[in-house]
Order: structure tokens, then sequence, then C-alpha cells
């Protein structure tokens, strides 16, 4: 079973961004996407320097994946999707039915992400046909769902779960950071800079709810299937993507990496990611629970 690291989730500067995928670079991983995926306001970087930095993975034995915007919202939005599905040196992830489209027509193969709401097998067979190479399921689907889509899965077509961090739930119009301070997401003063790991929202009752990150939503916990290795590889489950946080994400992958190699216990593993995470746990959807529970294996 491979790693994949996902697309960076939060807005970082530009520098540690940098000297983030420098130390990525040596990192035990297999599979890195690359680019903005939340917000087109977010200029630290831009495609040629994704491009670059996907050269800099490429060298180092790394398969880098182009990943799109996931709400195409404006004509220059538009002007990057093309540009990115021009870029064929290397793999590109579809966020949108239209990357779908643009990719397909360019006849290249693709990744289908996880938000392009894959729930059947005819839908999977669509995107198969259409140049799917890799698709990653829904992070909402339980196991016994996956089950039946592996079932039906086209042959080649390799399957990703995201197996580690703030789960990615919903995208607005709306840019709910800025929103947070009373300005005009026009002129959001790049709040989400402030918040390296997004911004916890909590009840009344002072517990974790919501994490907004820009026009993102996420959940509050973190998404960790440490402890369902085993079901994931009986699922015929080829890649396990973790999802970038602002620090410690080279240990991260380090301990998915010592587990699935058999080298680390699972309450080891599970010791050591409370004290690196950014949040509690929890695993309830893949057990086909509510998102926040922590279901004991």
């Amino acid at each position: 079973m491979k790693l994949a690291l996902g697309p960076p989730l939060y807005y970082w500067p530009r520098q540690q961004m940098l000297d983030f995928y420098e130390t990525i670079a040596e990192a035990p991983v297999d599979v890195v996407y690359l680019g903005e995926t939340v917000c087109s306001r977010r200029h630290e970087l831009r495609l040629p320097d994704w491009i670059d930095i996907a050269g800099l993975l490429a060298a180092a034995g790394k398969q880098a994946v182009l990943a799109t915007q996931t709400l195409i919202e404006s004509e220059s939005d538009l002007k990057t999707l093309r540009k990115l599905a021009e870029e064929k040196a290397f793999l590109a992830e579809a966020n949108d039915m239209g990357a779908v489209r643009l990719l397909a027509e360019s006849r290249r193969p693709f990744v289908a992400g996880p938000f392009l709401n894959v729930y059947n097998g005819a839908t999977l067979a669509m995107l198969a046909r259409l140049g799917a190479s890799r698709w990653v399921m829904p992070v909402e689907m339980s196991r016994e769902a996956l089950a039946g889509l592996q079932a039906s899965r086209p042959a080649g077509l390799e399957t990703e779960v995201f197996a580690y961090g703030r789960l990615p739930l919903a995208f607005s119009a709306r840019c709910f950071t800025a929103r947070h301070y009373n300005l005009q997401k026009d002129d959001c003063q790049f709040k989400c800079m402030e918040y390296p790991d997004g911004l916890l929202i909590r009840t009344r009752e002072k517990e974790g709810f919501l994490t907004l990150n820009g026009i993102q939503t996420q959940s509050a916990r973190v998404y960790n299937l440490i402890g369902e290795i085993g079901e994931l590889r009986a699922s015929g489950v080829d890649i396990l993507r973790l999802s970038p946080q602002s620090q410690h994400t080279p240990e991260l992958i380090d301990i998915f990496r010592a587990r699935l190699a058999g080298e680390m216990a699972t309450e080891e593993a599970r010791s050591r990611l409370d004290v690196i995470g950014i949040a509690e746990s929890c695993n309830g959807f893949w057990h086909g629970k509510p998102g926040l529970d922590q279901i004991a294996a």
C-alpha cells in the first residue's frame, strides 16, 4: 500500500511552503499532490511555482500530481485550470467536472478527486472511460459503501482513501474566515494566513464543532484511520492520503509508513499521533457512524 500527501489545504507564507516541500522531498511518501485547491485569492505560490516543486519531487522519486481548484468562480480561475490541463509533464487531479472535461478532451489520464461525488459503480465506470487512472473515495463514505464500489471497480483503476487530517466537508462562494472578521471576501486581508491549521469554531459548551478555512468548512477533529489499516488492505485500497498540517507532517508520514510496514503496533502509532496531531481523532464515517465519533477497533 502506498502513501500520498494531499494538497495543502491551508494558506502558508511562500517561504514556509517552499521549505515544507524541500523536507517532503526526503520523506518516505510515494505520491504528493500539489496546487491551490481551496481559494484563488491565495497567491503566495502560482502554477509555475507548483510546477517547479513538482519537478523537485519527481527528481526525488515521488509521483507529483497537480490538483485543480475545487470551486471555479471566475474567468481567471478558468485560465489557470486550462493551463494546468495543458501541463503534460505531470498527472493531474480533477476536483470538479469542468476539469474532468478538459483533461478528457486532452486525452490525459487523471486522478478523480474526492469532490467529484463518486457514489456508484456507473459513475466510477464513466470516469474510467474518460481517462481516470485513480479515484479518491469521498471522505464521508463508509467501508460498506466502498466495498460495493470496489467490487465493480474497472480494471487498472487505483483506489485512494483519505486516511488522516481534518476532513474537507464543504465549499461555499462565501468566505467564512472573512465573515468572522466582518470583512468582504474581496477584501479579506488574507486572514487565513493567521490560522495555519484553520480557525476552530466551538459550541457554547466549548466543544470543537467545525473548522473554518476560507471558503472551505472542515471537521474540528482529525480523521484518523491508523487503526483501520488491516480493513483498508482487505478492501483493496491502493493508496492512503495524509493531509498536510503546519507542524510535524514528516513525523506523521513516518508513523504511517512504520505502521504499514508492520514495524509499529497500532496502539503505539495512535499514541504518537495523539502527541503530534492538531486535534482529537475521529473515524466515524468509515464505520458508517457520525463523522465526529471515535469508534474503537
